[in-house]
């Protein structure tokens, strides 16, 4: 498969980001679908809802110019459109995005925090470097986020948001047949987005983030000659299926192995720079 079957999915030509932002704030549950109570007091997203639908539409917020700069900014250096090293200009990115200069700024600024990029004095902003020494540091603390975030969108998904994930595991289990790099890119990215939405934590949602962004950097760069599309599909089928059941053990259980894959990956892949 060409390398160029991964990069180019989502608007402006950037694919789709998996941090908070890029995620819960932007699911849209639909008009005919309502947060129900459920017994430990969460709430249960997706639940059928009977009565004047127009009641039920859980809309979510707008997004800002600097959310939307920033989303569009992570996933250009995640996928590396951006290499690292690359000096970042904010007139630049104006005029490609057609988005203003502060919020441009303000999405610079948090990129910053989150280490993906770096602000150099008389330089400007460069973006970081992959760290290849900390990769397995990140998957030992992303896999007990997202196995909280799978555990809890199993136990508190509504029909509805089950029908989703049941939906995504076919689009997965295609692109797995195909061989269909940017259909498995389109499926990863809704999932992300359905499956921080339904987990409803949002300090969970928050430091995944970050973690994502630097994997998948590390995934995109290195995974046409250590990657395994098929298995990647089948492991986030697994895991969709698992929170269509609302079957929370198991969705913890599918979400373990795809982080067994991703360490395994890793490791192939740090053994073979060394």
């Amino acid at each position: 498969m060409a390398q160029s079957a991964y990069p180019q999915v989502g608007r402006h030509g950037a694919p789709y980001v998996t941090g908070f932002e890029g995620a819960a704030f932007r699911h849209e549950l639909g008009a005919n679908e309502v947060e129900q109570r459920v017994p430990d007091g969460e709430q249960r997203i997706g639940a059928s809802y009977s009565g004047d639908q127009s009641k039920a539409t859980s809309a979510p917020p707008p997004e800002t110019q600097s959310q939307l700069a920033y989303r569009i900014i992570e996933e250009m250096i995640v996928t590396l459109q951006i290499p690292p090293g690359s000096i970042i200009s904010e007139k630049s990115l104006n005029r490609q995005l057609s988005i203003g200069r502060t919020p441009i700024r303000e999405a610079l600024q948090r990129l910053a925090l989150e280490g993906t990029v770096r602000v150099v004095p008389r330089a400007g902003v460069i973006v970081s470097d992959i760290d290849l020494i900390d990769q397995l540091k990140m998957i030992e603390v992303r896999r007990e986020i997202e196995k909280i975030l799978a555990g809890r969108a199993a136990r508190l998904a509504g029909p509805q948001t089950c029908d989703e994930f049941r939906r995504l595991a076919s689009d997965f289990e295609e692109a797995a047949a195909k061989d269909d790099g940017k259909l498995f890119i389109a499926a990863d990215r809704e999932f992300n987005g359905l499956i921080v939405a339904a987990a409803q934590n949002n300090y969970a949602a928050h430091a995944i983030g970050p973690i994502e962004a630097q994997t998948r950097r590390f995934w995109y760069l290195h995974f046409q000659r250590f990657g395994d599309l098929q298995r990647v599909c089948e492991l986030h089928a697994k895991i969709a299926l698992a929170v269509a059941q609302n079957d929370e053990p198991a969705a913890r259980r599918a979400s373990d192995a795809l982080l067994d894959y991703v360490e395994w990956y890793t490791r192939r892949t740090l053994e073979s720079l060394r």
